[in-house]
C-alpha cells in the first residue's frame, strides 16, 4: 500500500513566527496560503506543513498522488480505495472519506497513542 508523499503537519500558535523559525533551519515556503493560516515548507526531501487554528494536534500526513518533491504521480491508489482497504482491515476512522466522490478527499485514523494520521489527496481520482 502506497500512501503517497509524507509530511508532518504542525499546529502552530503564530504562523509568521513558526515560518521564520523553520526558515532558519533551511526550510523554504513552497505552497499554502498564509492569509488562510497554512504554509507548506520544504528542505531537501523533508516537508512540513504549518497550520494555525486548523487542527487540535500535530499529525502525520500522507498525500496519495504526490511524490516527495510535490509532483503528481502518474498512477496511484485513490484515497477512497485506501480508506476502504484500511477500514476492511479493522481500522476505525475518526474522519471518513466520501466514497462516492471523484475529486480530492481525505480521512483520518488515530494510532494507539492518540496521534492522528491524515491521508489527504489533493489531486483528482486517477482514471482507470
Amino acid at each position: 500500500m502506497d500512501l503517497g508523499a509524507f509530511s508532518v503537519s504542525l499546529t502552530v500558535k503564530d504562523l509568521a513566527a513558526s515560518k521564520a523559525f523553520y526558515e532558519k533551519l533551511g526550510f523554504e515556503a513552497t505552497g499554502g496560503n498564509a492569509e488562510q493560516g497554512w504554509l507548506i515548507l520544504l528542505n531537501g526531501t523533508t516537508t512540513i506543513g504549518l497550520f494555525q487554528g486548523m487542527f487540535e494536534r500535530n499529525m502525520l500526513t500522507f498525500n496519495p498522488g504526490w511524490n516527495g518533491d510535490k509532483t503528481r504521480k502518474d498512477a496511484f491508489e485513490d484515497v477512497r480505495t485506501l480508506h476502504a482497504s484500511l477500514k476492511a482491515g479493522g481500522l476505525e476512522m475518526s474522519q471518513e472519506a466520501g466514497l462516492d466522490e471523484t475529486g480530492p478527499g481525505s480521512f483520518v485514523v488515530v494510532d494507539p497513542d492518540g496521534n492522528p494520521v491524515l491521508v489527504d489527496q489533493h489531486v483528482p481520482k486517477p482514471e482507470n
